[in-house]
């Protein structure tokens, strides 16, 4: 969420219904969700998943749908974003695994929650395990969720939450032990 002319300030006032704020807003947005977005796309082989720019529109087309939501900040717009492109490349895999049995998207959570180069775990596996550690700890999952989907930082996902930044740290360290258990135990690493 790097710094921006008064993002709160215009999604509040979008959701209040002035259209002039929305178009201000877009640029903002747009710029914001294809960093996002390149974060989650790192690495990936070509083919595999939607391209970067792809997501963004899709995810952009469905937020500005989102009108009913009341933004409450930009932490909390960027958040739904996070939300939002999990479950864009998530769907993607889910409709590739089916058409291709044994194939899908391949990630992993590392040290920086970056995707990497190196895929070795099923995407649909980890929203599976993040469904199961969000029944287990649900603001552990969402860390996981903002700082792998989001790209967010410890800070932004600190804000975004809510939480002091240990926090965030300490959920993090915790959810990489608890997914990599629970990976490991589906199907091996």
């Amino acid at each position: 969420m790097t710094a921006s002319p008064d993002l709160t300030g215009l999604l509040l006032e979008w959701n209040e219904g002035n259209d002039a704020a929305l178009e201000k807003l877009t640029p903002l947005v747009y710029s914001e969700l294809r960093r996002i977005a390149q974060a989650c796309m790192a690495g990936e082989r070509p083919g595999h998943t939607p391209q970067a720019s792809a997501l963004v529109n899709e995810a952009f087309v469905k937020l500005i749908d989102a009108r009913r939501v009341q933004w409450k900040n930009r932490a909390h717009f960027f958040a739904m974003s996070a939300k939002l492109m999990r479950r864009i490349l998530v769907d993607f895999a889910r409709r590739k695994r089916f058409l291709k049995r044994d194939g899908g998207l391949q990630v992993t959570l590392d040290e920086n929650v970056s995707p990497s180069t190196d895929r070795t775990r099923d995407l649909v596996e980890l929203d599976d395990a993040l469904t199961a550690l969000a029944a287990l700890n649900p603001r552990v999952s969402q860390v996981v969720e903002l700082r792998y989907f989001g790209g967010l930082t410890e800070s932004e996902t600190a804000e975004a939450l809510h939480v002091s930044t240990d926090t965030v740290l300490r959920d993090w360290k915790f959810a990489k032990v608890w997914l990599h258990r629970e990976l490991t135990c589906r199907g091996g690493l």
